[in-house]
């Protein structure tokens, strides 16, 4: 297939990506990565592309992973049957050591693989190392799923300072030892709050905030927290949304200048949310809107 790019146009676009390299060279941005862009295989080889072109070019990246198909599937052939109430996982005592097995395990060290196979210089690391993220028993009818109650992020700033991709698996623990399963939104949110990360972007299955749920040409490229608050008064943030929500406005609350929805099964969707005029998804912010300018 002939290239449709000629040389003169593929300056032109490295051009215009020129005023956001420079404002996000030497920043931190947080990743959380899951849904289909991490089941697709072709889907989660340009996620990694995306995220060692950055690093590239200077960006702090961290990525905080989930991995809840795997752990599903895991506990399957194991024969264990999955529960969830309320769109949170009933963890009992082997299912948390199965989720620390799955995704501090398998999930982590293959995507940093993947990211070292890209190019990227990274290191897996999961909730309890250094006791990253700290938890209590969110509640006793759920088993080992965690609230998180402290972030120490001396081990990501460590791996930053080094040169490395931090990829973080969201298990966390106790101070008696306890491994608790953590959801993976919330984690990125306390986690990106407690670096004063420049942004920090959701992955989700859908394009972002969209005014009529079944309409994608409705996406709501904007809203501040309070918006976001009107919106859910109004029904159309609902359902799976309302957590997302929610954890986007966690992670302002806690000091993030901004936080992007996005549609993670769009090739390049991280690219074209950092690097180019119109962004991808829908952007939260605190208390103005940011997008025209983009600042």
């Amino acid at each position: 297939m002939e290239n449709c790019f000629s040389n003169a146009q593929r300056a032109e676009v490295l051009t215009q990506a020129l005023p956001y390299i420079k404002r996000y060279t030497g920043k931190i941005v947080v990743v959380k990565y899951g849904g289909n862009a991490m089941i697709n295989e072709q889907l989660k080889e340009q996620v990694m592309e995306d995220i060692v072109l950055l690093w590239l070019i200077g960006v702090k990246v961290v990525l905080v992973h989930g991995g809840g198909p795997e752990i599903s599937e895991t506990m399957e052939r194991l024969g264990k049957k999955p529960a969830f109430v309320n769109g949170l996982r009933v963890t009992d005592k082997e299912t948390v050591d199965i989720v620390q097995m799955v995704l501090a395990g398998k999930v982590n060290k293959t995507l940093v693989n993947l990211l070292e196979m890209k190019g990227g210089r990274a290191m897996g690391i999961s909730g309890m190392d250094g006791r990253l993220i700290e938890a209590s028993m969110k509640d006793p009818a759920l088993g080992y799923v965690g609230a998180i109650t402290k972030i120490h992020p001396s081990p990501v700033t460590d791996l930053l300072e080094k040169g490395y991709i931090p990829v973080i698996s969201t298990v966390g623990c106790d101070r008696e030892g306890n491994a608790y399963n953590i959801n993976g939104d919330t984690a990125a949110a306390w986690i990106a709050g407690s670096l004063q990360a420049e942004r920090l972007i959701m992955m989700t299955d859908i394009a972002g905030i969209l005014r009529d749920r079944n309409d994608p040409s409705t996406l709501i490229a904007e809203v501040t927290v309070e918006e976001a608050a009107r919106l859910q008064a109004e029904g159309v943030i609902a359902g799976g949304m309302i957590p997302k929500v929610e954890c986007c406005v966690e992670a302002i609350g806690r000091g993030v200048k901004n936080v992007i929805i996005m549609d993670g099964r769009v090739p390049h969707s991280i690219l074209m949310e950092l690097l180019t005029d119109g962004g991808a998804g829908t952007m939260v912010t605190g208390g103005k809107h940011e997008r025209d300018p983009r600042a």
